[in-house]
């Protein structure tokens, strides 16, 4: 499932945007959407709690310097064609803590279509 993708499977760390912060996913932490509830519950269910995000929202130039392994530096217009229906997109960076105890930092692309969001690929940013 989406969660087994989301956090099984080894990336180099992406070097993101300076101007957007880090935001602790906890317990406690209060999801500001349905893409931050589902990683929330998916860390919660794994015992992986807490886990950083840094939500770059719907950035195009951030979605230009996208790497993943569908997408290479993608534009709206490519993830509209390749994903029938798309009604929105986001970009968020997920920073945890491995199996091996190594922290791992992956930007994943969200895609929503037919009022659900999912993965639509991961990687990370490059200058």
């Amino acid at each position: 499932g989406l969660g087994g993708y989301l956090l099984s499977r080894p990336f180099k760390a992406g070097r993101g945007s300076a101007e957007v912060g880090w935001t602790v996913i906890d317990e406690a932490y209060q999801p500001a959407n349905a893409v931050e509830a589902f990683i929330k519950d998916d860390a919660a269910n794994r015992e992986s709690l807490p886990v950083s995000i840094r939500a770059y929202g719907k950035d195009a130039k951030i979605l230009r310097r996208f790497k993943g392994k569908q997408f290479a530096r993608p534009n709206e217009q490519v993830l509209a064609l390749y994903f029938k229906g798309m009604d929105d997109w986001m970009i968020m960076d997920i920073k945890y803590k491995a199996e091996n105890g190594r922290e791992t930092t992956r930007t994943m692309l969200y895609i929503l279509a037919g009022g659900q969001w999912k993965v639509a690929d991961a990687g990370t940013l490059l200058e």
